[in-house]
């Protein structure tokens, strides 16, 4: 696994021990360190339209319309015969997530959902396949008989983006597709709140056996809220499972409002905290904040500026790392935000994906977390029972940074990692 952040060479781990097999691309439970991801799988289509052809087919401008498979087609197929795509992605919130994972850890992770049985050429299941990475273990996904799901984005004259989503046989997913023992040897377990609105759906069942295993055998369960509206709708099911199942939630700060009344983020995530050990919130060009728990004698007072806002010295303690609230015996809530990495791009070229690319960040610091603590169960770093490898502050860094490289990029996803050193940096950092 590479390993996230400034390195420092009392951390490294042995490399000249034997490797007693060969690499596998299947996550091997007992060997191998992973994240395991649920998702609807979904590719996203780019096509730019004009408002008559909103119009033509009745969809609702600037809103996300659900439709059904035959409508979807019908759609597709004129914006082929127009030449209007101008890109296909593998999408999916938690896809986009676990495959930035695999690229930034180079190492593995499972990807959970549907997929075409017989995979056609240009079929939405060949672009998933092609764009995403060979790292991401797809063995325990189900097969189905139809296409997994097609998320049309169009884009008016005026800039605005429609969006038109067709599940097909996405929600199919059944819960004899959990791996019980892929999910109890994770580092953490990740999926978003879009499958709780899949009401009387297959995949409904499926992500309440993946949540149950996860919480059955300590696995840090990772959730990503989805949109504002899909908040306003399934609120209370969506905050019932937070208490119940999530450790670490991420969301922008419009479904940080939508869930807790809160347009404030700092108020947001005080609020958040309430119900959940971790939360990431992304605030566009205000940057990003990452709050959670560690204990009171555990705490590290922060060498940042200290700021202020709606909270007091708010990151005073953002040295601090990440745990448990159950773990503590005397709870601190910690905040820490960080602006827009060099200030945020001189031009965005996409916003989609930019809140995953965070979010695997901070997978990638729990997961070395896991690791550090299976090969050095005796290192200082493990006196506490901590969920993070790194501290707020340190994450905070690292999330930014994949960010940034999501936004100066068309893509979604990420498709090679983060450089070995950043010329953004002084020759004395790397020195050090």
């Amino acid at each position: 696994m590479k390993f996230p952040g400034l390195r420092k060479i009392k951390h490294y781990f042995p490399v000249s021990q034997p490797k007693p097999q060969l690499p596998s691309f299947e996550v091997r439970p007992e060997l191998d360190t992973y994240i395991v991801g649920l998702d609807q799988t979904i590719v996203d289509v780019v096509a730019s339209v004009s408002d008559e052809f909103l119009q033509k087919y009745n969809i609702r401008k600037g809103l996300s319309n659900l439709v059904e498979h035959g409508k979807a087609n019908l759609i597709y197929q004129e914006l082929v015969a127009q030449q209007a795509i101008s890109d296909h992605f593998a999408g999916g919130t938690i896809g986009n997530t676990i495959h930035n994972y695999s690229v930034l850890a180079d190492d593995k992770s499972v990807l959970l959902g549907v997929m075409s049985a017989n995979i056609a050429l240009g079929s939405p299941a060949y672009h998933y396949v092609c764009h995403t990475s060979s790292k991401v273990d797809m063995n325990h996904l189900q097969g189905v008989a139809g296409d997994i799901g097609r998320g049309i984005t169009m884009i008016t004259p005026d800039g605005e983006r429609t969006f038109v989503i067709d599940p097909s046989d996405m929600d199919e997913l059944s819960p004899d597709y959990i791996p019980t023992d892929i999910i109890a040897g994770a580092s953490a377990f990740v999926v978003s709140a879009y499958p709780l609105r899949a009401t009387g759906q297959p995949i409904q069942l499926a992500m309440l056996k993946a949540l149950q295993d996860a919480k059955a055998h300590n696995v840090p369960v990772v959730m990503s809220l989805g949109t504002r509206h899909l908040v306003e709708e399934n609120r209370e099911q969506i905050l019932s499972t937070i208490k119940e199942y999530v450790n670490v939630l991420a969301m922008n700060e419009l479904e940080a409002e939508a869930l807790t009344g809160f347009a404030d983020p700092l108020k947001a995530a005080e609020a958040i905290l309430d119900h959940t050990d971790m939360v990431l919130i992304t605030a566009g060009p205000e940057g990003l904040y990452l709050c959670g728990h560690t204990d009171d004698t555990a705490k590290r007072e922060s060498s940042n500026p200290i700021k202020s806002a709606s909270l007091p010295d708010f990151n005073q303690f953002e040295f601090s790392r990440p745990m448990l609230r159950a773990c503590c015996q005397q709870p601190l809530k910690v905040y820490s935000h960080i602006d827009p990495y060099l200030g945020g791009p001189e031009r965005i070229k996409n916003t989609n994906g930019a809140g995953d690319g965070a979010l695997s960040a901070i997978l990638h610091d729990m997961a070395a977390n896991h690791f550090h603590k299976q090969v050095q169960p005796l290192s200082g770093k493990h006196e506490q029972p901590y969920l993070a490898y790194s501290s707020f502050a340190q994450i905070c860094k690292y999330a930014n940074r994949v960010s940034y490289e999501i936004l100066v990029q068309n893509a979604p996803r990420l498709s090679k990692g983060l450089p070995e050193r950043e010329d953004s940096l002084e020759e004395a950092y790397w020195e050090r």
